[in-house]
């Protein structure tokens, strides 16, 4: 899944009848895996199960990212719901229960509404509030001119290939709004937000086994890469994307750009 690989591309999972993705499949049976509370190779592993060894103010703010939701105060209902489809397919959770599911566009909204910047931008972008909303319009504009269907309405292929347009850096529609923009730019800006929000979340850290904050406790076993007494042994597994899946293919990168964060190459 794309967020979760290397290839920096959008991933792609067929999608069922009814339009709603499926899910990864058994490499052995070519059956859909069930969705798991817990994916990752660390299917026993809980952070919150470490809570009581934080201090208070820490645990308050661990536990306040899995049971306060903060309200969509910056986007709009329309851009609401264009952004959360798109963040949706940018860092796919098929393989997660419905339960624990990371929400990834509020915390998107209230990092816009607070106006949480990194006090720098680059000359041919606008700010980040206006990228985004006009990123958002940008978007609803290719699916209504491909599909005439609003955008968090098509199927997810028909969305992740107007995705994908934008991460290769040649929109399949709305050329003329694009150029108003760092396409690229503003593709690394949301593919840094859609990460920094899922690996912030304490369901993020059970799926690749970090313990969690490490003060007051700390850690002991620094060395030989030996785990911590409250940590899980790995337990690897396979798994293959659909047969109409682009996420395993080779993606274009196009020529090397500085992310969001300035690391040019990365996210």
């Amino acid at each position: 899944m794309f967020g979760k690989s290397e290839n920096m591309g959008v991933s792609e999972k067929r999608s069922d009848e009814d339009g709603a993705p499926a899910s990864p499949r058994d490499p052995a049976t070519g059956e859909e895996l069930q969705p798991k509370a817990t994916p990752g190779y660390y299917p026993r592993f809980h952070t919150l199960d470490q809570q009581n060894y934080w201090d208070a103010a820490t645990r308050e703010v661990v536990l306040n990212r899995v049971n306060l939701l903060p309200p969509i105060r910056f986007f709009t209902a329309e851009e609401g719901a264009v952004m959360k489809a798109v963040v949706s397919r940018v860092l796919p959770q098929e393989d997660r229960t419905v339960e624990t599911r990371i929400p990834i566009l509020p915390g998107l909204d209230e990092r816009l509404f607070l106006n949480r910047i990194d006090g720098y931008r680059y000359e041919d972008m606008p700010s980040d509030q206006d990228a985004y909303r006009f990123g958002a319009k940008a978007i609803e504009t290719m699916a209504q001119e491909l599909h005439a269907k609003p955008f968090h309405t098509l199927p997810t292929l028909e969305q992740e290939h107007i995705l994908q347009s934008l991460h290769d850096g040649k929109p399949v529609a709305a050329r003329e709004l694009w150029q108003q923009m760092n396409i690229r730019q503003f593709w690394m800006m949301l593919v840094s937000d859609c990460c920094a929000i899922y690996y912030a979340h304490p369901f993020a850290w059970d799926e690749i086994g970090f313990g969690g904050p490490a003060y007051p406790r700390g850690y002991m076993r620094l060395e030989e890469g030996e785990a911590e007494p409250w940590e899980v042994n790995e337990n690897r597994y396979d798994w293959l994307a659909p047969s109409d899946t682009v996420s395993d293919r080779p993606q274009d990168r196009g020529e090397p750009t500085a992310s969001h964060h300035g690391q040019a190459g990365t996210h």
